[in-house]
């Protein structure tokens, strides 16, 4: 009955649809994949195929190896100003195993999640899991989809146990200010039952608003658990190895849940990992950025282009996330009725072979979320066709 009552996805819908067309031989051109579009570091590569040949594919210690997570704490101390405990880190499978385990352990039936939206997908699911409320605040396009520290203190209530703040975005690449993060901060001191999910998987991935960790302000370190991985920054989405670092005694109430669910995470990839937090250099991340940045200025210029089509500038992450809702009632060449962002996205999909996702998967139904971590060339003829399918309708 819980998992009955769930919306159906329309990132499945899309996906589905991508499939069959690939099926019977039409090129699609997929801006839908939330994943970078470069390798790992060949030293992660290499510790991975080291772990293999010494045999290292046992259990590991439940919450990840102590090397892993002393490489961790290492890291968000040189990187993000927060000193962290090797028994304050969880490491699990991805970063979304830490927030459902969180929230699980953390959460009565009843409480409420604060949740912004756009959202990425999965938050209000594992809300709905956990039985909890989820609690949506929509942000706007015009202040750059953040959150509003009025919006915050408006939806807090007695009942409320998580704000969940994701910075980087996804959808949207939006990057919180530092001084809008510290008024969000002043919002959560005023409430001191609620504890922030700080979901900061696309911290490395900033342009040019830098990325402040949640944890760092004063006072939020006690309020907030940091959710984190190696998916984004080091490609090692695969691997399924992320983790969450928080006061000792969320740690191990969310650790009780893995120790009866997964356990620990592929040794493998834990080895892999300590590799990329000690033996890839900077220059690795500086590349991609400059890599992403070119993209992320091509696609927005092109969408801008566009009449009809509003898309903000994302400092993050590698999403654009435009609103399109003016193409709304308009029909298809064929006669079809656009009636929403999944019929754009699919006229677009079987038109003209362009896959996106449509903004209601995300709670913002008058957008769509493209994603820009593919080649040059791809992107170059999806905006072309997109354009070109956009200017056909009437």
């Amino acid at each position: 009955r819980l998992v009955a009552g769930m919306a159906a996805s329309q990132t499945v819908a899309i996906s589905d649809i991508a499939i069959e067309l690939k099926r019977q031989g039409v090129p699609v051109l997929s801006l839908a994949v939330g994943e970078p579009d470069f390798p790992p570091p060949p030293q992660v590569m290499a510790a991975a195929h080291e772990a293999l040949d010494k045999g290292l594919t046992k259990y590991t210690a439940m919450p990840g190896t102590h090397e892993l997570r002393s490489a961790i704490c290492s890291y968000l101390e040189r990187e993000k100003g927060v000193s962290y405990t090797p028994d304050q880190v969880l490491c699990g499978n991805g970063g979304k195993q830490g927030i459902l385990q969180t929230m699980l352990a953390m959460c009565n039936p009843g409480d409420e999640v604060i949740i912004p939206a756009p959202y990425w997908t999965s938050y209000l699911a594992i809300a709905q899991l956990c039985r909890a409320k989820p609690v949506v605040i929509n942000m706007k396009a015009e202040q750059d989809y953040c959150t509003q520290p009025e919006d915050l203190e408006a939806a807090i209530t007695p009942a409320t146990r998580f704000f969940i703040l994701c910075n980087p975005s996804n959808p949207t690449g939006a990057v919180h200010p530092k001084a809008l993060l510290e008024r969000l901060a002043d919002v959560i001191r005023r409430h001191p039952q609620v504890i922030v999910m700080a979901d900061e998987i696309y911290e490395a991935i900033t342009y040019d608003e830098p990325h402040l960790c949640f944890a760092a302000i004063p006072g939020m370190y006690e309020r907030t658990v940091l959710i984190n991985g190696f998916s984004k920054g080091v490609s090692m989405t695969g691997f399924r190895l992320g983790y969450l670092a928080a006061p000792l005694y969320i740690t191990k109430a969310a650790a009780k849940v893995q120790g009866n669910n997964t356990s620990c995470p592929c040794a493998v990839s834990q080895y892999a990992g300590v590799a990329a937090l000690t033996k890839v250099d900077a220059t690795f991340g500086k590349e991609q950025l400059v890599n992403f940045r070119r993209k992320r200025d091509f696609v927005v210029q092109r969408l801008r282009s566009m009449p009809g089509v509003f898309c903000p500038v994302p400092q993050g992450a590698f999403y654009v996330f435009p609103t399109i809702s003016s193409f709304f009632g308009k029909k298809t060449p064929k006669g079809s009725l656009i009636a929403d962002a999944m019929g754009l996205c699919e006229y677009l999909m079987r038109e003209c072979h362009v896959a996106l996702i449509p903004g209601g998967a995300f709670g913002a139904p008058d957008a769509m979320r493209i994603s820009y971590a593919t080649s040059m060339e791809i992107l170059t003829k999806a905006m072309d066709q997109i354009e070109s399918g956009l200017a056909a309708l009437r």
